[in-house]
C-alpha cells in the first residue's frame, strides 16, 4: 500500500452526552457550537464550563475538539466575540471552524497560536480560494459540499492546506448553507443558526398565470441526504485529511451508528483493503429516514437527487436498546430499553470492542426478575439471555 496517512473521522456532537458516544464509536475529533456564534442555535450547544469539559475528556483520551463561530456576523454580534475565543483558546479547544474574515483578525491578536478551520459556509470551492485562505492564516477548509472528486484532485495538488469534507448528512438546498428562504419566511436567519428548513415545507404550486396547479402532494425543494460510504477509498487516496459528518442535532443512535460504520470503512481500507461491504449503505440509509446520494462528488444532481414529497420520510424504531452491563455469571444482558421487542424477536448488538452478531430474544426478566413477554415502556430496564460476551454501552437494534 501507499505511504498514506489515516484521516480524521469527525463526528458532530450537539451535547456532552454526545461527544461521549461519538468518541467510543469511532471518531478521532467531535464538531460543535458553544452558546453564540454558531450555526446550530436549535442545538444544546456548551457552556464555556462544558467546553472545558470536553476538552479535558477528549485530550485524555488523545482526541480533539473543534469549536464553531461559524455565523455571518452583524454589528450586534461582535460584542464579546474577542474575550470568547480568548477563553476558548485558553480552556484547551484545538481548533476554530470560522467563515467570517473579521474571526481571522480576532485570533491573531488575542490568540496567535489558536488553529483556524474555515467553515463550509464559506462556500471554497477552489484551489486559488485555499491558497488565499493559506496565505492568511487558515491551516484546514472545509470544501463546500458542491464539489466533485475532479475538484477536490484538483485542490489538494494545488493548493497547500489540509482539506476536509463531508462524507455523510444532510444536504442544503442553498449553496454550501447561503440560503434566505429562512430569513423571508420566518424572520429566522440561517446563517446566524436559525433554519428553519424550510426546504422542507410542502408548497401549494401555481402557474405563471397565479392560478393554482392541482396535486395529491404539495412540493417542497429539499435535498436528499449525502453519503460517500461507497467512495472512502478514493477520497483517502486523493489526500483529504478528515472526513465530516453532518448532524449536531441527532440521536445518540444516529451518531453511534454513523461513526461506528465509517470507522469501519475506514479501517478495513487500511486493512489489506479489504472488499466493500455493500451493507454498510443498507445500514445507513436505515439509520437517517432519508434516502443518501453521492450528490456532486460523480456529477451534478439531477431530480432523483431531490426530494419534491416528503411522504416517505418516515421515523423508524430500529433502535431497540443500551447495553447497561453483563451479568457474567447468569450470561444476561442488562439493558435499557428505547423501542418495543418481545420474547421471539431476533435482534442485533453492536459495538466498537465487539463483532456485531444477531440474538434470538429467548426470555425478558423485568426488575423485580420476573419473566414478561415484551418490553413496552422506554428506558424500562430488563434482562435478556445470551452467551456472547458484550460490554456497557453497546447498542441493540432490530435485526435488518
Amino acid at each position: 500500500m501507499k505511504n498514506i496517512n489515516k484521516p480524521e473521522l469527525l463526528a458532530p456532537a450537539g451535547n456532552f452526552e454526545k461527544i461521549k458516544w461519538a468518541f467510543l464509536y469511532g471518531a478521532d475529533a467531535v464538531y460543535f457550537g458553544g452558546q453564540n456564534y454558531g450555526l446550530r442555535a436549535n442545538a444544546d450547544n456548551l457552556s464555556i464550563t462544558e467546553i472545558k469539559e470536553a476538552c479535558i475528556y477528549a485530550h485524555s483520551i488523545n482526541k480533539k475538539v473543534y469549536v464553531t463561530v461559524n455565523i455571518v456576523f452583524h454589528n450586534a454580534d461582535i460584542v464579546g466575540l474577542e474575550d470568547y475565543i480568548k477563553e476558548l483558546y485558553l480552556i484547551g479547544v484545538d481548533a476554530l471552524i470560522i467563515s467570517d474574515p473579521l474571526v481571522i483578525d480576532i485570533v491573531k491578536r488575542v490568540a496567535p497560536n489558536f488553529e483556524i478551520h474555515l467553515s463550509t459556509q464559506q462556500s471554497t470551492i477552489d484551489y486559488e480560494s485555499c491558497k488565499f485562505w493559506s496565505n492568511n492564516g487558515v491551516k484546514r477548509v472545509v470544501l463546500g459540499r458542491e464539489v466533485s472528486k475532479k475538484d477536490i484532485k484538483e485542490i489538494i495538488k494545488k493548493s497547500n492546506i489540509e482539506i476536509e469534507t463531508f462524507i455523510h448528512g444532510a444536504m442544503c438546498v442553498g449553496y454550501s448553507g447561503r440560503c434566505m428562504l429562512s430569513n423571508y419566511l420566518t424572520n429566522r436567519d440561517s446563517n446566524r443558526g436559525g433554519c428553519s428548513q424550510i426546504c422542507r415545507w410542502p408548497f401549494v404550486l401555481y402557474d405563471f398565470n397565479k392560478k393554482k396547479i392541482n396535486t395529491k402532494e404539495r412540493f417542497s425543494m429539499a435535498v436528499k441526504d449525502l453519503s460517500l460510504a461507497k467512495h472512502i477509498n478514493e477520497l483517502i487516496e486523493l489526500g483529504v485529511k478528515s472526513f465530516k459528518i453532518e448532524g449536531r442535532m441527532k440521536s445518540i443512535y444516529y451518531i453511534a451508528t454513523v461513526i461506528n460504520t465509517y470507522r469501519n470503512i475506514i479501517d478495513s481500507y487500511f486493512d489489506n483493503k479489504k472488499t466493500y461491504n455493500k451493507r454498510y449503505e443498507y445500514v445507513l440509509q436505515r439509520c437517517s429516514n432519508r434516502e443518501n446520494k453521492v450528490q456532486y462528488f460523480k456529477r451534478k444532481p439531477n431530480k432523483n437527487d431531490q426530494y419534491y414529497t416528503l411522504g416517505n420520510e418516515i421515523s423508524n424504531q430500529d433502535f431497540l436498546g443500551i447495553v447497561l452491563d453483563y451479568d457474567d455469571i447468569n450470561k444476561e444482558i442488562v439493558i435499557e430499553e428505547r423501542n418495543y421487542f418481545l420474547v421471539g424477536d431476533t435482534i442485533t448488538i453492536f459495538g466498537p470492542n465487539i463483532n456485531e452478531f444477531d440474538l434470538v430474544v429467548k426470555y425478558i426478566k423485568n426488575e423485580k426478575n420476573e419473566l414478561i413477554t415484551s418490553v413496552r415502556h422506554a428506558q424500562e430496564i430488563v434482562r435478556i439471555p445470551c452467551d456472547i460476551r458484550v460490554y456497557k454501552d453497546n447498542l441493540i437494534r432490530v435485526k435488518f
